[in-house]
Parts: structure tokens; C-alpha cells; sequence
């Protein structure tokens, strides 16, 4: 599979699309000075202890307060706290936790108003970005993630990713790690980790320490509610994640991002500079690419199908449905069942690209066309898990139901990503009424006394819809004479087929519109 990513940078942000042999699966956008990304580190205070939720609300900045439940306070909160005290007031100087004695854990089923109580400090990373009406996701089981390992403060435990099935490897990335790590800091090696030497995981272990050490030094002067520390910019974070020998190009269309991308590269995979590319045609780079008509093909309510079937998606504020339509395929009654496990299959490949496109998070419920038999609904159910493999986001499918419905949940830790397909029709303006076709002629002819008699302009040309270009042109008797015998000059009129009906501009001798 040839995998590449093509990032194009504006004013107003940076648009990140993964493309996988030639075809659109990922679409990412950072805007510009995107606050609450996942990962940032924040100074909360806790607003509010709500012990019917055995959660609380907690002050970062945002325009409404963000959730934090018991769950996602992390075993060692109590040590967080304590740091976060000692740096407060002063009375320790040092970043590491070699002399810090960590608290006990607390108690999994334990209540919140334990733990927390109102106007509190505690650093609380963001879990997920506010969606829709509701703010962040917050977790105070702070980690900092680099390409080959994950750092997690307070804890001495080293995990490996289940992805890395050798006992053998596992063993020789756990001795790297546990001669390399500091005292009470545990570590999860990445499963890009799998054949790593020594330095380079020492490499990226020293720099989430780094990482660490200046959030500790910041904890101490940052203003409560504010941002203590940011992860990296999208794009970074991006390629930090799923950069692997697979990729051949990443293509870059501003000389600035494409500096900082590939002195990132470098830093992380020196052999992988040679893919980052800067890109210099004229054309705009998902034009260039083809981006830009898949985007439009692929974000509509209905998805066309190759095989001529199609998916109509609908969007609520609990869940998604996706139904799947065999349109104008059709088959013989003998193979009805065959056709609709081969339309299944086909929509099924195009449901997986779309969830990971339109990062669709929640609950998803797939509609497939109706299949007797029991073989075939296996053969779907297995078919789709295989595809879905690919996904990055954490994700559970249920068997066909016995009224033929497939569930997913899958993970959603960012605002889903939506884009308008449709154009407002310039005519109306999106109100489904244009101005009276009988008093168009009425405007047409006061521009026109206002250009030639006030203007004084000569050699005006009007560009119309065909149908006004021949109602004023033909006949003996027609519009265009009248007028040269009123203003004393001819008025060229001219058929704009691109037009709308109502349409109509005046152009100069010089070629120019003439603005209104």
C-alpha cells in the first residue's frame, strides 16, 4: 500500500490529508492558535463537586467548564496534587521524581468529593476537545507521548504495545527501557518501537523528560485556568504517530512548515528527510492531488458507489446512521443473495474509509441489504473487522442483528469533521425565490440610463442569460433598436450560457465590468 501525506498550509490554518494508494482516508484540520487540542496541560481549578456523577467541573479557560469523572483522575492523583503543592509554594526546586515519595492509590470505586474539593489546583490534561455544546473531556493521568514510548509520571510500571507479538522483542525493549528510565516514571513502548536500537530510544525517552521538566518549571508561575503545556501542532503529531517505511512522499505547499516538518523528521527518523517534499506548481495542492473533488465526492449526505449502489448518511445528536442502497444494480432473482453480499462488501469497504474520514466517533449504526443466510452475514461481519483494522481509533463491531443492523462505538476525542458540499445558489441566495422575471428589464434599463447617460460610457457591451440575450435581440422591432434610437449608440448584447437567468453585467470598451 503506498501511503502519502499532502499538507496544505493557509492563513487561516493547516489541512492534513492522508492518502492511501491514491485514495482520500484521513482528512485533518488544525486552525490557527487551536486551543484545548488533545494532550495540552492545563492548570485546572475545580468549579464544581458533583457527587451524583462522582465527577467535577473544572475551570480551564473555556467558555463553559470541563468534565472530569473519578475514572479519569488516574490512580496517582493524590501525588499529582502533592507535586503540584510542593512547586506551588515553592519548597522543592528540583523537575524530576527521584525524591518525591508518591502517595497511595486511590480507591478504583472511590467517591470524587474524597479526592477533590472546590477551587483546587490540579494540572488536568485534555482527553477531548469540546464537541458541539459540550466542553472538554478532561483526565488528570497525565502522559506525554513521543514516537517510540509514552511517559507516565508517577508510576514505575513498563507496558508494550500487544501489537509487538515476539516474547523476545518484548523482553529486549523492556531491559532497554528499564536501564534507561528515571525513578518513578513509568514508560509504554509504541508499537513502532518493534527492531528500535538503544539511542534511539534513549533519544525519545530524553526528550519527553525534557518535556516533563519544563511543564514542572511552568506549574509554579502559570496563572490558574491557563495553558501550562502544548502538544505539538497537528501535523507533527500526525506523523509522529503513523509515519512507517510505507509512506514514499509528504508533500508540503508553504517553504516555512516544510523546514519545520522536515527538520521534525530528521529528529525523529533521519533516513524518512528524503520524503518530505515542498511542493512549488502554480495549481493549489489538493487541486493538484485530486483532494479536493474527493473531498467533495466523499462529505455529502449520499455516497456514490462504484458498482452504481450508494450510502446515505444521517447525523443525530446520539449516534449515526448509514444505510446502504443498492441503486441501480441490479441481478437476477437467482442471485439476489449473491448481489447483496457483493454490494454489502463494496459498501462496507467505503464505510470503514468514511469513518476514519469524517472521524465519525459515537455510536454508528449500518443498515446492509437483507441476507438470508447465515454464511454470507458471517462473511460481511468478518469482511468489515478486517478493514477496520486500519483505524487508529478504538473501535468495537456487534454482529449483525437479527433485524440485519451492524453496530459500531468507536472513539471520538475531536469534533467530528464536516464539510459543506453544496454551494448556496447564487440567484436566490439560498431562499428558494428569485426576484420577479417581469421587473428584470425595468433593472436592466435603469443601470443602463445610469452608465450612458450619468457615466457618459461608450462601447458598453451587456452580458445576459441566452434566454434575455434573445428576447432582446430578436424581432425587427426589437429591445437592442429601441435603444440605439434612445441613447444614440449600439448596445452589444451578449449570450453568458454560465449565467443564471436573472443574471446580467455590463462591460466596458476596455473589457472591464463595470461595477454597479
Amino acid at each position: 500500500m503506498v501511503k502519502e501525506l499532502i499538507i496544505n498550509s493557509t492563513p487561516a490554518g493547516v489541512t492534513i490529508a492522508l492518502i492511501e494508494d491514491k485514495q482520500l482516508v484521513e482528512l485533518h484540520k488544525e486552525q490557527i492558535n487551536n486551543n484545548y487540542a488533545v494532550g495540552d496541560i492545563y492548570l485546572g481549578r475545580i468549579k464544581k463537586i458533583m457527587p451524583g456523577l462522582n465527577a467535577a467541573f473544572v475551570d480551564v479557560g473555556y467558555e463553559k467548564d470541563a468534565f472530569l469523572h473519578y475514572f479519569d483522575l488516574g490512580p496517582q492523583v493524590q501525588s499529582l496534587i502533592k507535586l503540584t503543592k510542593i512547586k506551588r509554594n515553592g519548597s522543592v526546586t528540583g523537575t524530576l521524581l527521584d525524591n518525591l515519595k508518591l502517595e497511595a492509590d486511590i480507591n478504583k470505586a472511590g467517591k470524587i468529593s474524597d479526592v477533590l474539593s472546590k477551587n483546587m489546583l490540579l494540572p488536568v490534561q485534555i482527553a477531548k476537545e469540546p464537541i458541539s455544546t459540550k466542553g472538554p473531556r478532561l483526565s488528570s493521568d497525565i502522559s506525554i507521548a513521543g514516537r517510540y514510548v509514552v511517559l507516565v509520571p508517577f508510576s514505575n510500571t513498563i507496558s508494550v504495545s500487544k501489537k509487538i507479538k515476539s516474547n523476545t522483542e518484548r523482553n529486549r525493549l523492556k531491559k532497554i527501557i528499564e536501564s534507561i528510565k528515571p525513578q518513578n516514571f513509568g514508560v509504554i513502548i509504541r508499537t513502532v518501537s518493534e527492531g528500535r536500537g538503544v539511542a534511539e530510544m534513549q533519544k525519545d525517552l530524553l526528550d519527553l523528560i525534557a518535556k516533563w521538566e519544563n511543564f514542572i518549571k511552568k506549574v509554579p508561575s502559570t496563572e490558574p485556568s491557563k495553558r501550562v503545556w502544548g502538544e505539538m501542532d497537528r501535523s507533527s503529531t500526525l506523523i509522529r504517530d503513523i509515519l512507517n517505511p510505507d509512506f514514499t512522499n509528504v508533500y508540503v505547499s508553504t517553504p516555512e512548515l516544510f523546514d519545520d516538518i522536515r527538520s521534525y523528521v530528521h529528529d525523529i527518523s533521519p533516513e524518512m528527510e528524503k520524503i518530505v517534499k515542498l511542493y512549488k506548481q502554480k495549481e493549489p495542492i489538493f487541486d493538484h492531488f485530486g483532494i479536493e473533488k474527493q473531498i467533495k465526492n466523499a462529505f455529502g449526505k449520499t455516497v456514490n458507489l462504484p458498482g452504481g449502489a450508494y450510502l446515505v448518511v444521517e447525523h443525530t445528536e446520539a449516534l449515526h446512521v448509514i444505510d446502504v442502497n443498492s441503486g441501480n444494480r441490479t441481478a437476477s432473482k437467482e442471485n439476489q443473495e449473491e448481489n447483496a453480499l457483493q454490494v454489502n462488501k463494496e459498501a462496507a469497504k467505503e464505510i470503514a474509509r468514511q469513518l476514519r474520514l469524517r472521524d465519525m466517533g459515537g455510536i454508528v449504526v449500518i443498515d446492509f441489504i437483507d441476507m438470508h443466510k447465515p454464511t454470507n452475514r458471517k462473511m460481511l461481519f468478518d469482511y468489515l473487522r478486517e478493514l477496520m483494522l486500519l483505524d487508529r481509533a478504538k473501535h468495537t463491531i456487534l454482529p449483525p442483528s437479527k433485524f440485519g443492523l451492524v453496530q459500531i462505538t468507536r472513539q471520538r476525542v475531536r469534533p467530528e469533521m464536516n464539510i459543506v458540499t453544496v454551494e448556496k445558489c447564487p440567484a436566490c441566495g439560498g431562499t428558494g425565490e428569485i426576484k420577479a422575471s417581469i421587473v428584470l428589464m425595468d433593472d436592466i434599463e435603469n443601470n443602463l440610463n445610469y452608465i450612458l447617460r450619468e457615466q457618459n460610457e461608450k462601447g458598453v457591451t451587456l452580458s445576459v442569460h441566452p434566454y434575455i440575450e434573445a428576447y432582446i435581440t430578436k424581432g425587427i422591432f426589437n429591445l437592442q433598436r429601441r435603444w440605439f434610437f434612445k441613447y444614440g449608440q449600439w448596445i452589444k448584447v451578449k449570450a453568458q450560457s454560465s449565467y443564471y437567468l436573472n443574471e446580467f453585467h455590463f462591460i466596458s470598451s476596455k473589457d472591464e465590468e463595470i461595477k454597479l
